[in-house]
């Protein structure tokens, strides 16, 4: 069994990493280049960088503070965030990116996602599905960090992302982002059918016993935000990761 990947997520905008709950009510925890020097010693695998604003406020991506967050980085690195056509892509890559991540883009161009997988590879071209239950528990997809309704329908959505070439889905429960009570795992089991390629799940953990339970619901990656970033019942802003050894007895 292949080990299950353990991603720190890092929200940011002009100014700095910020962190919320539910996709709203965001604070200031911190600067990013610290975030990922401590992520560096802490020996991450990879790690996770969106900026929250860019989609939203159709800001032109910030090429400057990925490439002061590239020199630092020592591990692989996927961005989200206004990315909108091929040239923004090979930007980031040339940066040092490894992956990239489509959200709003993956809606309103789906196009890209082809283009993107057929020029750098599925591998590197990963697609951000952000969901929120309704009061019948359907899943409706939102784009722009949460903030607009989307009449996709949820399985179509998800078969043909995979259809266009993506190689890996990051699935966020906006209802239990920010929250720590665990992940929505129906989710992860709903998405599951619908897919053959690599769910990330993401929003609420709070807990080991959180990311085994996204393991035992089919889930190949778990990334995460507040559990490593707040500390006590207080939230206290601290950066955490597991070590190694606590990682691959998730698995086991």
């Amino acid at each position: 069994m292949l080990r299950h990947r353990v991603i720190p997520v890092l929200l940011f905008n002009n100014d700095g990493l910020q962190k919320g709950r539910i996709f709203k009510n965001h604070r200031y925890i911190g600067d990013p280049i610290n975030a990922v020097k401590i992520f560096n010693n802490k020996e991450v695998d990879e790690l996770v960088l969106l900026d929250i604003e860019a989609s939203v406020k159709n800001k032109e991506i910030n090429f400057d503070i990925l490439k002061e967050i590239a020199s630092e980085a020592f591990m692989p690195l996927s961005y989200g965030g206004g990315i909108k056509n091929i040239k923004d892509i090979e930007k980031i890559f040339s940066i040092g990116f490894e992956k990239i991540i489509l959200n709003t883009s993956a809606v309103n161009n789906p196009k890209l996602i082809q283009e993107a997988s057929s020029l750098f590879g599925s591998q590197s071209i990963v697609v951000s599905i952000d969901v929120k239950k309704n009061f019948i528990g359907k899943y409706i997809i939102y784009t722009k960090s949460g903030t607009q309704k989307c009449t996709l329908n949820f399985k179509e959505h998800i078969r043909n992302i995979e259809s266009l070439g993506a190689g890996e889905i990051i699935l966020t429960s906006i209802n239990n982002e920010g929250t720590k009570k665990g992940f929505d795992t129906v989710l992860i089991k709903e998405a599951s059918h619908f897919t053959n390629i690599p769910i990330v799940i993401s929003g609420g953990a709070g807990s080991f016993n959180h990311i085994r339970d996204a393991i035992n619901s089919g889930a190949q990656a778990s990334a995460i935000g507040t559990m490593f970033t707040f500390y006590g019942p207080n939230d206290g802003i601290l950066l955490t990761y597991p070590n190694h050894k606590e990682i691959n007895s998730l698995s086991s």
